[in-house]
């Protein structure tokens, strides 16, 4: 597991089963002088756990797709019945 991973989870395991975290968190745990520079790095880690379905990126709440999603979002843990919208011509699919 990554440093980001690792604080990732940490932070995770702190809030209650179904809350959620604030990705610029993890970025000032990595860095906190700096961490709008970490930023990218804390995304592109939670696109790879949120493809592996190891926790589940939120767009207003809801759970969002981790290949298309932009904007504002938040990390949570996975939650049984979670329906994770799937882009059909996403960037990594063999259609696209």
């Amino acid at each position: 597991m990554s440093p980001i991973e690792d604080i990732i989870f940490s932070l995770l395991a702190e809030v209650p089963a179904g809350k959620s975290i604030d990705p610029m968190t993890v970025a000032r745990r990595i860095e906190p002088e700096r961490w709008q520079r970490a930023l990218g790095q804390v995304r592109s880690t939670a696109i790879g756990l949120a493809r592996d379905k190891r926790l589940v990126i939120l767009r207003h709440n809801k759970p969002a797709d981790p290949n298309t999603f932009k904007g504002v979002y938040r990390l949570r843990m996975p939650l049984e019945g979670d329906v994770i919208p799937t882009d059909a011509a996403a960037p990594d699919s063999p259609d696209a």
